[in-house]
């Protein structure tokens, strides 16, 4: 990555969409050259993108006014997650974390980690201090990356018949 103040993240706008859907699908083709099974049936597609996109959940980090990685943050909205076969950490307010993905030529980069750095430092401007996230079994790089930046492991959930893993991290308040 290079120097942070050439870096930035924001909502994603109709312009950025083709960018954001070519990013997802070379996520797509990783996940499925990695050997996992995540993504690999119709989902996410560009109608995931323009839904996302119109509902002001869509963000991307940009390099250089370049879009590198494209996130989905949604406040308190994820049905499955009410289904845990587990337990949460807390009940409040939490954003969920969905279809992070980085383009191929950003990748092994540290450009993952730092969406999820710019998720939390977004969450907290917006006093929400829970974020929620869930992966498949095998997306090893994600489980690496929730693991380095210690979301906790809180149990299972379940997406159109497949299991989840699901994580949270409780983020500290900032005090001024």
């Amino acid at each position: 990555m290079k120097n942070s103040e050439n870096i930035n993240f924001r909502k994603a706008t109709p312009e950025d969409s083709d960018k954001i859907w070519e990013i997802l699908q070379q996520a797509i083709l990783r996940r499925k050259n990695d050997g996992s099974q995540q993504w690999q049936n119709g989902y996410p597609n560009p109608e995931t993108v323009k839904n996302d996109i119109t509902r002001e959940i869509g963000f991307v980090l940009t390099e250089d006014e370049n879009v590198v990685a494209y996130s989905a943050v949604i406040l308190n909205d994820e049905p499955a997650y009410d289904e845990i076969v587990g337990k949460w950490l807390t009940d409040g307010d939490f954003y969920v974390v969905h279809r992070v993905a980085v383009s191929d030529e950003a990748v092994g980069k540290g450009y993952a980690t730092e969406i999820f750095r710019k998720i939390e430092e977004f969450s907290r401007e917006n006093n929400v201090f829970s974020i929620k996230v869930d992966t498949n079994f095998d997306n090893l790089a994600m489980l690496h990356i929730l693991k380095k930046l210690a979301y906790q492991y809180c149990g299972k959930v379940y997406f159109r018949g497949s299991e989840r893993l699901a994580f949270e991290k409780i983020l500290a308040k900032m005090f001024c």
